[in-house]
């Protein structure tokens, strides 16, 4: 049986225009990326001067993410329909144009929708980075290693994130966070238009819009009940109600998505266990990362009272690890196998979770707090690329756009349940224990706003702190912070149990599902996924060397 190749690859003649093209591709990645992570070292400025809690914070967080993987589905199709590249720039636009409003934001509000918006049009750029890599690089070895940089790039932004961060914030308002992007994202237009070449289908089917619109108010419905529980009750009728509905519209989703002609996330590409294992092990590593970096954020800020560049540059054993990890990952996986690289990867992060757990009040920076970092990031490198390439490699060429949005949304959808969820449980304790302490104190000693703030995050102890007090209530604000910072850590570590359960399971249903060698007969390895009429990224690959 003979087939052709529906959407054939980009060709660029000379390396040295492949890897130009990677760098350019790169960049844009770095932006979408850049915004997560600079934004969490503006979280206590912001919560501060807006006056908000923590539930406030973590939708500055979540309406990013929230809106970006909500849309990734559908910006993917678009991609593939419309051009890659071309989507690609309008996202560029977009994040430059709506990061200027956030910039210029005086309320919680507009800082919120400011994210919301800027996750929209990151949603354009990011499935496409990952589709024009796939079709730029024929060759197998030169794609593993693109991939690799592309997973890498994620650790650079980690690093680069909190340090610019820190550095704007000692020199200007939180607002620089926003006016960072904007060069960035000029820089990179500039460049794509200049270097990168256009790479489109050219059969789609139509565009899904019931299932966009399912897939965006379950999850919508489901995380909003997780951020808003400590505050409404975890067993209250708003979020069991909330929950309920948001898991019946993502019933509904999966329904109309195995019945729909055109759907935009085909679901029989989860019985392929080589699709499906190594997105789940992206889910659980991106929910233990993101749920990471919001907890660790209060920790260093809160608990050992850092400054945002003091926390930038304890955080970059973090970002270095992972930058080390992926490309390792990738070259080890194709000599070892994907499932034991994964298998360790996912243990390693598991044992940075439990170790972070452990950390006190007391608890030393390089004897307690670097370990639980290393490992954890460690592991999460080593996760990313080998399960990406996986992702990838298993499905037709032809759907390169929507499969690099499956493999982003998956990664998005983990990232924004672990900050709504292990968020939520470090609020909860937080809130029980400190919210009673503070009532007690009188309205001449705290006003009402002051007790609001101090109630609602751990990350106002800098600003208690600062407040002249008369010597006997100086003693009394030094055991009010400390009970603040104990009640903090007690939810930590309860978070960080609950993420370590995670990542232990997903390691064991990867170790027990994924097969552990290639198996002669096996469809994806053929390059041919069962079912399909169009070969996959690896029998371009077959077919490439047979010429």
């Amino acid at each position: 049986m003979t087939t052709s190749i529906v959407a054939p690859p980009v060709l660029l003649d000379r390396r040295s225009q492949r890897f130009l093209a990677l760098v350019v591709i790169c960049l844009a990645e770095l932006l979408v990326v850049l915004d997560n992570t600079i934004v969490n070292v503006a979280l206590p400025s912001i919560g501060v001067q807006l006056r908000t809690g923590v539930s406030g914070l973590q939708w500055v967080v979540d309406a990013y993410t929230l809106t970006f993987a909500g849309l990734l589905l559908a910006a993917g199709n678009l991609g593939d329909r419309y051009g890659r590249r071309r989507i690609m720039t309008i996202g560029l636009v977009g994040i430059a144009a709506m990061s200027v409003g956030g910039a210029l934001a005086d309320t919680m509000t507009q800082v919120i929708v400011a994210r919301a918006a800027m996750g929209v049009f990151a949603a354009a750029v990011f499935p496409a980075t990952l589709a024009l890599i796939i079709n730029i690089f024929t060759d197998r070895r030169e794609r593993a290693l693109a991939i690799a940089a592309w997973t890498a790039m994620a650790g650079f932004a980690i690093a680069i994130g909190p340090i610019s961060g820190g550095w704007l914030l000692e020199h200007f308002s939180w607002h620089s966070v926003f006016w960072i992007n904007v060069p960035v994202a000029l820089v990179a237009l500039i460049a794509t238009l200049i270097w990168v070449p256009e790479s489109r289908a050219d059969q789609v089917g139509t565009l899904d819009l019931i299932g966009i619109g399912l897939s965006i108010a379950g999850i919508t419905m489901v995380v909003w009940a997780i951020i808003e529980a400590p505050h409404n009750g975890w067993y209250s009728l708003t979020t069991l109600g909330t929950t309920a509905l948001g898991a019946t519209l993502l019933a509904a989703f999966v329904i109309w998505e195995l019945r729909t002609a055109a759907p935009i996330l085909d679901m029989r590409l989860f019985r392929n266990r080589r699709f499906s294992l190594p997105a789940l092990a992206i889910a659980i590593g991106y929910f233990s990362m993101f749920g990471f970096l919001f907890l660790i954020t209060q920790y260093f800020q809160g608990v050992r009272e850092y400054s945002p560049l003091e926390f930038g540059i304890a955080s970059l054993p973090f970002a270095f690890s992972i930058a080390v990890g992926a490309p390792v990952a990738t070259v080890l996986a194709q000599r070892f196998g994907t499932t034991a690289v994964l298998v360790i990867g996912l243990l390693l992060t598991g044992l940075g979770l439990y170790l972070g757990g452990q950390v006190t009040v007391d608890s030393t920076y390089l004897a307690d707090v670097l370990p639980a970092m290393v490992f954890m990031a460690l592991g999460l490198g080593i996760v990313q690329g080998p399960a990406t390439e996986s992702i990838m490699s298993s499905l037709p060429l032809n759907e390169a756009g929507a499969g690099s949005a499956v493999n982003d949304t998956t990664r998005e959808i983990g990232g924004t349940l672990g900050v709504a969820v292990l968020g939520s449980i470090v609020a909860s304790y937080y809130t029980t224990q400190i919210g009673p302490r503070i009532e007690a104190i009188p309205l001449g000693i705290m006003n009402a706003n002051e007790k609001s703030l101090v109630q609602a995050s751990p990350l106002s102890i800098l600003e208690l702190r600062k407040r002249e007090l008369t010597p006997f209530l100086d003693t009394q604000r030094e055991n009010l912070i400390v009970a603040m910072k104990a009640a903090t850590l007690q939810g930590a570590h309860t978070a960080s149990l609950v993420a370590t359960g995670a990542v232990v399971v997903c390691a064991g249903i990867v170790a027990v599902f994924l097969p552990w060698k290639p198996q002669e007969g096996d469809s994806v390895l053929l390059g041919w996924r069962k079912g399909a009429d169009e070969p996959t990224v690896d029998a371009v690959d077959s077919a490439t060397e047979r010429d």
